[in-house]
């Protein structure tokens, strides 16, 4: 028994194995795609429901294989929960109000991120990031909060389809920021009005346009390369760890007599 499940254990852990779930993850996400169009379902709708099945029977052999191999320890791995919820979800049933759950399936096509070390150096440098982006987004809040307030107080008489409501502030000052139509769209109206709005709008702009977004940039940079540099750290640790083990291991047979 302990010999089926060193080789099981020898399987799934191959780099051909993972390359061939890397391979259906991204068949299965294209499968996922095509459902969405009505005219492939009208004409391959059968075979691309058989094409998922077959996928979806992949993805629980893998499951169960690791589950049998790993036991316990199976869990301790964040993207093994992850992997094990998605495909959990796929298998509910659709006919009992869950069908919304089973298009979650998409989310598979994430597992490729754990099987590229550059993707998920990605991923870590941002959730490292996350933290600091709070404080940032706090900041952001703040300055919207107020810039609400003082645009619906300002220009709400004259243009209460932008400014009339507090929300109806934040969705402008929003689209202001993200620079998409701001000036002609919305501050040259309100300037006909008020020629003097561009000491508002210019110095809003400036403060979160430039200087927070680019500060929240700066934090996800910094956090990717602290997480490449760590990686860097750990495989040069292991490098020298096997060095020193060789070099006693040397030492070791030329001491013998």
């Amino acid at each position: 028994m302990n010999r089926f499940l060193q080789r099981i254990e020898t399987i799934v852990n191959h780099p051909r194995t993972g390359a061939f779930i890397v391979a259906v993850i991204l068949f299965n996400a294209v499968i996922l795609g095509l459902e969405t169009s009505q005219t492939i379902m009208a004409t391959a709708g059968p075979l691309i429901h058989s094409l998922d099945r077959i996928c979806l029977a992949i993805f629980v052999a893998e499951i169960a294989a690791k589950l049998l191999t790993q036991r316990s320890a199976f869990f301790r791995d964040g993207w093994n929960i992850f992997d094990f919820i998605v495909v959990g979800l796929a298998l509910l049933p659709a006919g009992q109000g869950l069908a919304v759950l089973r298009a979650l399936r998409i989310l598979r096509l994430l597992r490729v991120v754990s099987t590229t070390p550059r993707l998920r150096r990605v991923v870590e440098g941002f959730l490292t990031a996350l933290p600091g982006m709070g404080s940032v987004f706090l900041l952001m809040a703040m300055i919207f909060y107020i810039g609400a307030v003082i645009a619906t107080k300002l220009f709400s008489v004259s243009h209460p389809e932008w400014f009339g409501t507090l929300g109806k502030s934040a969705y402008s000052l929003f689209q202001i920021m993200t620079l998409e139509s701001w000036s002609m769209g919305i501050v040259r109206p309100v300037m006909e009005v008020y020629p003097l709005a561009w000491a508002f709008f210019v110095p809003f702009i400036l403060i979160t346009t430039f200087a927070v977004v680019n500060l929240l940039v700066g934090l996800i940079v910094n956090s990717m390369q602290d997480a490449h540099h760590e990686e860097e750290n750990k495989a040069r640790l292991a490098y020298q760890d096997e060095v020193l083990a060789r070099l006693a291991a040397i030492e070791s047979k030329l001491n013998k007599p």
